[in-house]
């Protein structure tokens, strides 16, 4: 689980565990299984996130709807962090170039600035076309993506890996095409795919129903699976279906993935008709770099833990190894947080009266309506 609460504050992002601690605002980054592991159906809390990610959680997670509060791309909005609409902060969300509804959040308050980019594939427009562009030196903390931050992850740009991707495709014109995927991620890989070569893909229903609610393009079939080019799980891959599909008919395999990428694993070098192209959603190392070195935050923080796992169980606890980047950073941050009575009253779900006295309260009000104009 990727999720995090942070210090000094009730913002919770990514995270769902909310049986123990404090009263939490809780903020979705984007709809994969590790950032929204412990939200079901049974949920009863305000979401924030976008307006495709609150999509997915009515339709394929059963949140009700009325909890979810969309945030739009770009667009600075308010976000009350008590029960007395004293406290407030400005959050923005971003594009964060990773799979559909993915967002980055800038927030502004109390505390600082924040910037959680959740899950991201770093592009230089972020730096040019969006909020950020100002915001050079500015961001007291970073939570940032180090799920390639090491300097054993070099990987092509996107737009590069899906080039190889298709010429691999045009090199084998009487093969049958698998693509191996994961749930969420790679639409606009599968649609470019399909719009250049010019034909149609089968997909299982269960990716068909997600691709209809992101109102991908009519290039897909969930019916006909005699189409030459097909999508299947990537877990499903191995020597044994390889060999087996190859029985059948000639039968290629492109696995669009940089997972085994700065670890010592190369589970499918012995596999003939396997393709692995290094297509990623999160960012390389050097592509981390160009995004730190462009922020100067005063502090930055890891989004995963140096006691994940990566495949096969081997460590990767040095991505989480955020020393080196000091020499990219600015001012330290200022730890030292004052917490509003009002939201210290939240968090602690405390009444308000007890926190801040009957008469501040009593004024708090009188100023609040006088606002209002009653």
């Amino acid at each position: 689980m990727n999720g995090c609460v942070i210090p000094h504050t009730p913002i919770a992002v990514d995270f769902w565990k909310v049986r123990d601690g404090p009263q939490m605002i809780h903020f979705l980054t984007h709809f994969h299984g590790d950032h929204i592991s412990g939200l079901t159906s049974t949920w009863n809390r305000p979401i924030y996130c976008s307006k495709l990610t609150k999509k997915l959680l009515v339709q394929k997670r059963g949140v009700k709807s009325e909890l979810i509060r969309t945030l739009q791309i770009g667009c600075a909005e308010i976000v009350f962090l008590d029960n007395v609409q004293q406290e407030n902060m400005v959050v923005t969300a971003l594009d964060a170039n990773h799979c559909p509804g993915a967002v980055m959040f800038l927030m502004e308050g109390y505390f600082g600035t924040i910037l959680h980019t959740g899950d991201f594939r770093f592009k230089p427009e972020m730096l040019t076309e969006t909020t950020l562009a100002n915001r050079s030196g500015k961001v007291d903390v970073l939570y940032m993506d180090n799920t390639y931050c090491s300097p054993r992850c070099k990987f092509p740009t996107r737009e590069q890996a899906t080039t190889e991707i298709i010429k691999v495709i045009k090199s084998h014109p009487t093969h049958d095409i698998i693509i191996a995927m994961r749930n969420l991620g790679k639409e606009e890989l599968l649609v470019k795919i399909a719009k250049e070569c010019q034909e149609w893909k089968y997909v299982p229903h269960k990716f068909y129903q997600t691709l209809e609610i992101l109102e991908a393009p009519n290039v897909f079939n969930c019916d006909n699976r005699d189409l030459r080019i097909q999508i299947v799980p990537f877990y499903t891959i191995s020597k044994r279906f390889v060999e087996k599909v190859n029985k059948t008919r000639p039968t290629i395999v492109i696995m669009p993935t940089v997972l085994y990428f700065g670890i010592d694993a190369r589970p499918y070098e012995n596999i003939d008709n396997v393709y692995i192209v290094p297509y990623s959603d999160h960012s390389s190392y050097s592509e981390l770099r160009e995004f730190v070195a462009f922020l100067r935050p005063g502090q930055i923080i890891p989004i995963v833990k140096a006691t994940s796992r990566s495949p096969f169980e081997m460590s990767v606890a040095d991505r989480a190894d955020m020393s080196r980047f000091s020499d990219l950073t600015g001012e330290k941050f200022n730890e030292s947080v004052n917490v509003p009575p009002s939201v210290q009253a939240f968090m602690e779900n405390r009444n308000i009266t007890a926190a801040l006295g009957k008469n501040r309260l009593f004024r708090l009000r009188k100023r609040q309506n006088r606002a209002r104009g009653l």
